[in-house]
């Protein structure tokens, strides 16, 4: 069986087997419910004991979520100054919202505004006529619980969210040259015979070793031909039998440290400065390097770019010269107090959200994002610096809470 597909399976086999079955609250319906939740005219929850009861349901057409409330009497309206209401959000982490609520027309209305997500225990006080009525229930959404075991096996990451450094990055292309400082043209010394050739286009070389020896025309002696560097012999022009001359013999290029000549568009020209850093990433998507800008052209070519060059250590000589690659030059960065990572958000609802983690349980937080650049973006509210949230593979919870059914209906 697939792997992803089996932890799919134990992720709702672990998360239904935590899960509350009740998850209707008010008008807002989060689905699952197996019991039956009665509803008042309103289209609210109804409370009931005995013959006093109280429609409890979170209006939220044209204005922030509140609740509103309808004491009744054997179905019929109580003069709302004789009730007096209290409810209790008890949410996961320990937090606690108070609502009290006073005559508003024709029904009571809660003091404040119930912030998402709507996913809580609902404590209900009323008291009227000296008698005091209480309920409690559970009205969950976008909440899964998930074994520790189980959570690793399906790759599930964690981080806590704080500080940040957003780096504005430039997409460029360019290509993979030699270091100019690196490439060393070799002759002979004197004019002679070519009598041996040591080495080949592609070769490495130690600096010191023997590339070819040569006769020299006036002494009749034979004299090696050495590499002055360390490196690979580029280019090959000279075979035996063949005068030396003043010609270039050999070319070696040192490719433990190369460049990259990047395009940059004219208009982008002042945002690439010197000192920026640089990410590149060859053709095959898998090799990657990091370097900085050394210096930008002056002047634009034929095609009206502008070269700028990058610095890049290839000690492992994974960056060939002549090969093509994608760059990410940072152009701009903004420090923020707190930033969660792009890969951990998901769509839910109308929401960007992350799952933030308490214990074994993971809930939806919905998001106000700021600026968003490379791997981090900035969170305006909905999550608190210090909170553990899903980094990677937050999808699997996304899909589990889907599944189970736990949508938020108005």
């Amino acid at each position: 069986m697939n792997k992803t597909i089996l932890v799919l399976i134990l992720l709702s086999l672990v998360a239904c087997s935590g899960r509350d079955t009740d998850h209707v609250h008010g008008g807002d319906d989060h689905g699952g419910a197996i019991q039956e939740v009665r509803k008042g005219p309103h289209g609210g929850r109804l409370l009931a004991d005995g013959p006093f009861a109280v429609e409890l349901a979170i209006f939220e057409s044209g204005v922030p979520p509140e609740y509103h409330a309808w004491p009744t009497r054997d179905g019929e309206l109580i003069p709302l100054d004789e009730v007096e209401l209290v409810v209790e959000l008890e949410r996961l982490g320990g937090k606690v919202d108070r609502f009290d609520f006073s005559p508003q027309g024709d029904y009571l209305r809660g003091d404040g505004m119930v912030t998402e997500p709507h996913s809580f225990v609902v404590n209900v006080r009323a008291s009227h006529a000296g008698r005091i009525h209480a309920w409690s229930y559970q009205s969950f959404e976008g909440r899964t619980t998930i074994a520790p075991e189980v959570a690793r096996e399906a790759g599930i990451r964690t981080e806590i969210a704080g500080p940040a450094t957003l780096v504005e990055t430039l997409p460029l292309y360019g290509t993979i040259v030699p270091d100019p400082a690196r490439h060393r043209a070799v002759s002979a010394r004197y004019p002679g015979i070519i009598r041996s050739v040591a080495r080949k286009p592609g070769d490495s070389v130690r600096a010191g070793e023997v590339l070819a020896t040569v006769e020299s025309n006036e002494s009749l002696e034979t004299y090696p031909v050495t590499a002055p560097i360390a490196g690979i012999v580029a280019t090959r022009d000279s075979n035996v039998g063949e005068q030396a001359g003043g010609r270039t013999l050999f070319t070696v290029v040192d490719t433990s440290s190369v460049w990259a000549e990047l395009s940059v568009f004219p208009r982008d020209r002042l945002r690439v400065r010197p000192g920026a850093a640089v990410r590149l990433k060859l053709a095959d998507a898998e090799t990657t390097a990091d370097g900085r800008i050394e210096r930008v052209d002056e002047q634009a070519a034929a095609n009206q770019a502008v070269i700028a060059q990058a610095s890049l250590a290839n000690p492992a000589g994974r960056l060939l010269p002549g090969s093509f690659v994608n760059a990410e030059v940072a152009v701009a960065s903004k420090d923020v107090p707190l930033a969660v990572r792009s890969a951990a958000l998901q769509p839910f609802r109308d929401f960007t959200v992350v799952f933030e983690q308490i214990g074994d349980t993971y809930e939806v937080r919905m998001l106000e994002l700021g600026a968003a650049h490379g791997e981090w973006v900035e969170v305006l509210g909905g999550i608190e610096v210090g909170a553990r949230y899903v980094s990677e593979n937050s999808y699997l919870l996304k899909a589990d809470v889907e599944k189970s059914g736990a949508s938020h209906d108005h």
